[in-house]
């Protein structure tokens, strides 16, 4: 399968020592990718870097095999930052007229049919728009181009759980066949859990696990135990384990197998939110 997205070796540093990298991410086509981690994680900052926003001290990125600054790969792409990138002056009526003149591929009609399956208003400037209107009409935006690639930086964010549910159902819509891919940042992990291929965690910086959704949620779990039987379990079952006034919450591996080894415990199967929040505030075994 070709690969979408392909980073080597990328860092960059700030001056508050904050640093990203080295990161190696290969994204394949007719996926959605989906990038979690805390604020400040990295997440904004490796997807300015792969739209070349900001500026890569170290690294190689690739879309559709070639660099973003290439005309032909901006045509190809959609994008959804956190921050909204319109003016509040502007109507959904004066975006339409500007991106017919940006992108060969601008299709009003979808664009228009999108603004009515959101209930959005042609007329009304973006300054009077919710959060979630402004969301949603980036999301049109980012669509009514026909691109094979979207990079969304929290695209859900402030919608209700149906309209989320929606974009979501668009989005799976969107990568039905194998030319199309989906980079995803996103706090809502739930959403994740419905449309994601992989999951990509990120923290300081850097990736701590990679792997395939079904992977992670069918494999990983939380073993419970009181502070007595704590010490019963193997060090080498440890992944990450969490201290509470009565218990202990441990990340594991292998479900099945942990369950058949410590039949006296308990077993849970494992969220995204879980999950990531064991691996990053977890503590290791020394």
């Amino acid at each position: 399968m070709n690969s979408v997205i392909e980073i080597k070796e990328l860092k960059k540093k700030y001056d508050d020592k904050f640093e990203l990298g080295e990161i190696n991410i290969d994204i394949p086509s007719g996926s959605i990718v989906g990038l979690v981690g805390e604020n400040g994680a990295g997440k904004t900052t490796l997807i300015k870097s792969i739209l070349n926003i900001i500026k890569k001290d170290k690294g190689s990125i690739k879309i559709f095999g070639k660099d973003y600054k290439d005309e032909s790969v901006k045509e190809e792409i959609g994008v959804v930052l956190d921050d909204t990138f319109f003016p509040e002056i502007l109507t959904a009526k004066d975006i339409n007229s500007s991106m017919k003149s940006i992108y060969k591929n601008w299709d009003s009609g979808l664009f228009f049919n999108y603004l009515k399956e959101f209930n959005l208003p042609k007329n009304k400037t973006i300054k009077s728009l919710s959060k979630g209107m402004r969301k949603k009409l980036e999301i049109a935006t980012s669509l009514a181009h026909k691109p094979k690639l979207l990079i969304l930086d929290e695209p859900t964010s402030g919608l209700d759980p149906v309209v989320r549910s929606e974009v979501l159902d668009i989005f799976l819509k969107f990568i039905e066949d194998d030319e199309h891919s989906i980079l995803l940042s996103t706090h809502i992990t739930s959403d994740l859990e419905h449309i994601a291929d992989e999951i990509i965690f990120i923290d300081d910086g850097k990736i701590v696990l990679e792997n395939s959704r079904d992977e992670l949620m069918d494999n990983y779990a939380i073993l419970k135990c009181d502070i007595d039987y704590f010490s019963k379990i193997a060090k080498e079952d440890i992944l990450r384990f969490r201290k509470t006034k009565y218990s202990y919450e441990i990340l594991v591996n292998n479900r099945e197998k942990i369950s058949k080894k410590y039949q006296d415990c308990v077993v849970d199967k494992i969220s995204i939110e879980d999950l990531m929040v064991l691996m990053i505030k977890g503590e290791k075994i020394c």
